[in-house]
């Protein structure tokens, strides 16, 4: 058995973090009669390692908890994870491009204010090196 402080040296997290996935119901300890402190077990290791494993992999922590009452109910969640994981892996994709178009807009900007002067705002205009992309880039 061991302490909040013992589990968490072993799995390579913080204290805090174990006190967390206690809170939320991932890891559930024993009580020491004694003296009232949290004991975990050997199974609580593999658990938290999982959960880390699994967060490093983009889970969340309520789609591990999903997948451990799956697992814990006796059946695969295998099926899921991968169902997970091919969504993850294309509404990653969408933010990647995304998020490449607007690097683009953004190292086009620098290159159009490069020889653009300074401006002060004249009632008409905030500032002219953002409302000179803004006319370029209808879209937006």
């Amino acid at each position: 058995m061991f302490t909040v402080s013992e589990l968490a040296k072993r799995t390579d997290v913080t204290p805090d973090t174990v006190r967390h996935y206690v809170h939320i119901g991932m890891l559930k300890p024993e009580r020491n009669p004694h003296n009232g402190y949290k004991l975990f077990t050997g199974e609580d290791v593999t658990k938290l390692r999982f959960i880390r494993q699994a967060q490093s992999l983009g889970f969340t922590l309520a789609e591990i908890g999903e997948i451990l009452n799956h697992s814990m109910a006796g059946g695969s969640p295998c099926p899921q994870v991968r169902e997970l994981m091919q969504r993850r892996v294309v509404e990653n994709k969408i933010k990647l491009d995304a998020l490449n178009a607007l690097q683009k807009r953004m190292e086009e900007a620098l290159l159009l204010w490069e020889n653009i002067p300074n401006g002060q705002p004249d009632g008409d205009s905030v500032c002219h090196l953002i409302e000179s992309v803004t006319l370029l880039n209808p879209k937006a």
